[in-house]
């Protein structure tokens, strides 16, 4: 079984941090073949939430932190999966959305979703709120939940 993590930059460990890394590189750089500037300063006031199995890998991961221009929205971005088809993207989303408003003191969740992952999102609430951009060379929306 998966155990959540929910951890600020400077809780994590060393062994954390590079398994938070590497599965952020095998998927939208490997994978999805977008070589682009992961490490973008964000990390370091977020919070990261994880699953990681026994051993230590990473099997789902997102990191959240406020939006500047926006009191009370959260944003959510980095969101992934590695082990597809097992529900645990579902579960690490509603983390998300529990975390955003208990934590973070959340009244929105704002994300820059994949177009592909817009049903994704979609299940939990989100609405689509802006035309198809590129963002990398890949087709996104940006869509929003609000909490109540």
């Amino acid at each position: 079984m998966d155990t959540l993590y929910v951890k600020s930059f400077r809780e994590l460990d060393i062994d954390q941090l590079y398994a938070l890394l590497k599965a952020r590189h095998d998927v939208f750089v490997v994978e999805q073949h977008c070589p682009y500037p992961d490490l973008d300063g964000r990390d370091q006031d977020s919070l990261h939430l994880f699953y990681a199995d026994g051993t230590g890998r990473v099997t789902a991961y997102m990191r959240m932190f406020p939006k500047a221009d926006e009191p009370g929205t959260v944003r959510i971005s980095r969101v992934l999966t590695v082990d597809r088809g097992t529900g645990l993207g579902g579960r690490l989303l509603q983390d998300g959305i529990r975390t955003a408003r208990e934590q973070l003191g959340a009244r929105e969740v704002y994300v820059e979703a994949q177009s592909h992952a817009v049903g994704y999102y979609a299940r939990e609430g989100f609405q689509i709120c802006s035309e198809e951009f590129l963002d990398d060379g890949i087709p996104h929306k940006q869509m929003r939940l609000k909490l109540e």
